[in-house]
């Protein structure tokens, strides 16, 4: 049998018969792996002439709505997807964080774009910058689609996860994807990317899978184009100097393994919770994948006093842990992805006992593995090292065995430890247990330059806290140094990554017509229908109505301080209003802020269904006793949602620039409220 790829809209069996891959767990061959016969240069034009037109052709809210769809349908077949996990070693637990946990990476990426971001084909980024005195030159920010692709390198550990969360943002960006999976796993990538091919859902052109090496592929790449890394260090760094990439100016983001740590208060007691959830989290990061995670922890930072303690307890922990084959009821740890990881980690312990002991495991270590099929090529036991020299440069700061392996290092004083940490020149992430509020400020405040994500784990957060090593979309998943120097999901910052910022300059009605978005200056219509007449699909960007007016009194003022209980000075108080900034008494800001809605809303029942919020509320200049106000309230924004099968109405979220002005037309309050409005169309 042989790993497929797809490219160019159909299937590519390689022309040779490529590498041999073997059954973690028994040794025997799955596949071979081979690219040969591919058109790189096919695979990147067809990518970008047909995947990316089809993409851009698309809002951002439609994108995220179809990954939101291809992510349910994929979370259906998910049995047939963890029956193949088995393959490479993993536990039903390691399979999840890898299918459901990169589902769920690909499905919140969805609710990020359709929350956060307008639904237009691009992102506008920022407010509108004025840039002359007059107001007349004003300057901003938009992001729009590269009209190139995105290659994705994985790694092999999370043959899921380590697609979904790449490809997620790069789609809703509008930008399509080229991945290529480490070799050793890639048949189980294959086997996902066959369901999404299936399904349909995703235009052609915007996924591409290369099972194999990948040619002459980064030679293909142009400026438009981009490439994002995840593996080993070495292999980052030397992609990352490909003469064509620093020809092109070719964006790379690189996540590299590091030497993650983490830390032990040097308060914990051993009675303290705090002290067995160090413990625990420990254990689990050379447990979960056998140790095979990017996140892993590799140096354990423990307060010299409680060395003796924390080895004992790991070591417990550890001895309890069942290996085997995963699909055997009571296995807890699987082996490593093939004989030669197995080899590779041994000597790699071989190097870091030249300066640690080691507690528990290693090279010598003689397997008790369960279940009648399992061939002891790939399995490694659970192994914990004690440094020697744990404030020196050496092996145990430069050298990651990619298993269950971890290193003690000891330490005598907060500045030691994170002088320590920092030997490791850059880590994905680095962690903190302690239940000490002013120890772990210094400790994350002085080691955070040296880390992409910390944790600070206690006995608050332990049961909702989701570890260590687990990145999540929100985040930023990234280090400095050896880790990369770049960043992964975080949410919105994310997609923006396959996207181009350009900076805008001209007109307010220039950029109002080009980023579809009101900016302030611009020319507005009137029409002599009330706004909050008009359906979604009626209105304009830029149509305005402004109110009649309204000469507040000091019994508005008592009254509106009787009804909400407010009774500041500045409002009741005469003498103390006139030694306040104010001069005088004044009207509540939020009566301002009401008065303006009674004065521009329109009453009777229409198009308009609810007020969805309010934002950016400044408050300008106040408003005293006999002044004057009115209200231009203009459409700043509007954004189509998507008819949900419970809805019995299509909507939109209309956003309203809103600007009160006195009897002087000086500013007194500006912001923006938020409607939902109904649509006529379906």
């Amino acid at each position: 049998m042989k790993a497929k790829s797809f490219v160019y809209g159909t299937w590519h069996e390689g022309a040779t018969e490529g590498v041999s891959v073997a059954n973690a767990i028994t040794g025997e061959p799955i596949c071979s792996v081979c690219s040969d016969g591919i058109d790189f240069a096919k695979v990147v034009r067809f990518g970008r002439e047909v995947g990316g037109p089809a993409l851009r052709a698309m809002t951002i809210h439609e994108r995220a709505e179809m990954l939101k769809a291809l992510g349910l349908k994929l979370l259906d077949n998910k049995k047939r997807f963890y029956d193949i996990s088995q393959w490479t070693g993993a536990t039903k637990a390691d399979s999840w964080v890898d299918i459901e946990g990169g589902l769920g990476t690909m499905l919140s990426y969805s609710s990020i774009a359709r929350r956060e971001l307008g639904n237009e084909p691009f992102i506008v980024e920022d407010k509108a910058l004025p840039l002359s005195a007059d107001g007349s030159f004003v300057g901003q920010h938009i992001l729009t689609p590269k009209p190139g692709v995105s290659v994705h390198i994985n790694a092999f550990n999370f043959p899921c996860w380590g697609m979904l969360e790449k490809i997620a943002p790069s789609l809703i960006a509008g930008v399509p994807v080229i991945v290529k999976p480490a070799t050793q796993s890639a048949y189980l990538t294959q086997a996902m990317v066959e369901d999404m091919v299936e399904s349909g859902l995703l235009p052609d052109g915007s996924l591409q899978l290369i099972c194999g090496s990948v040619g002459d592929l980064l030679d293909q790449l142009g400026e438009q184009d981009s490439v994002t890394f995840t593996g080993s260090a070495s292999t980052g760094q030397m992609l990352k100097v490909h003469p064509n990439i620093v020809a092109h100016s070719i964006p790379f983001n690189m996540e590299a393994d590091s030497l993650n740590c983490c830390i032990l208060g040097e308060t914990v007691s051993e009675d303290d919770p705090e002290f067995e959830l160090f413990i625990k989290e420990v254990a689990r990061e050379m447990m979960v994948k056998a140790g095979q995670k990017c996140t892993a922890i590799r140096r354990a930072l423990v307060p010299r006093s409680k060395v003796d303690a924390v080895s004992e307890a790991l070591k417990a922990r550890l001895a309890r842990v069942a290996m085997g084959d995963p699909s055997i009821e009571g296995v807890k740890m699987g082996p490593l992805i093939g004989k030669g990881q197995r080899d590779d980690v041994a000597a790699q312990v071989s190097t870091l006992c030249e300066q640690s002991d080691v507690l528990l495991g290693g090279n010598d270590a003689v397997l008790e593995l369960v279940g009648d099929h399992c061939s002891q090529d790939a399995f490694y036991p659970p192994t914990v090292l004690l440094s020697k020299a744990p404030t020196e440069e050496g092996s145990v700061h430069s050298v990651e065995a990619f298993g269950p392996v971890c290193t003690l290092l000891p330490y005598d004083d907060v500045s030691q430890a994170v002088a320590i940490a920092a030997l490791g020149k850059g880590s994905l992430v680095g962690s903190v247990v302690t239940n000490d509020a002013s120890e772990a400020s210094e400790l994350v405040l002085k080691a955070a330059a040296y880390h992409g994500r910390m944790l600070i784990l206690n006995r608050d957060n332990a049961k909702s806290s989701t570890g260590h090593g687990s990145p999540l979309a929100p985040l930023v998943h990234g280090g400095p140094g050896r880790a990369g120097g770049g960043e992964e999901l975080g949410g919105v910052r994310a997609i923006k990554h396959y996207m181009q910022r350009t900076a805008l300059q001209g007109s307010p009605t220039m950029l109002t017509a080009i980023t579809r978005e009101y900016t302030a200056g611009a020319e507005k219509t009137r029409t002599p229908v009330h706004p909050f007449r008009k359906y979604f699909d009626e209105l304009q960007i830029g149509e305005s109505l402004t109110t009649h007016r309204r000469t507040v009194t000091e019994a508005d003022i008592v009254n509106f301080g009787c009804l909400s209980g407010d009774h500041f000075y500045a409002h009741f108080d005469e003498i103390a209003a006139k030694d306040s900034l104010f001069g005088q008494r004044v009207a509540h800001g939020y009566f301002v802020l009401s008065a303006a809605a009674g004065l521009f809303v329109d009453p009777a029942p229409g198009p308009v269904l609810a007020n969805y919020g309010l934002e950016n509320l400044r408050f300008i200049a106040p408003v005293a006793i006999g002044d004057t106000i009115q209200a231009d309230i203009t459409v700043k924004q509007k954004i189509k949602k998507t008819r949900r099968p419970d809805e019995e109405r299509a909507t939109g979220v209309v956003v309203w620039d809103v600007l009160v002005r006195n009897q002087n037309d000086e500013t007194v309050a500006v912001y923006d409220i938020m409607t939902l409005v109904e649509r006529q169309e379906g």
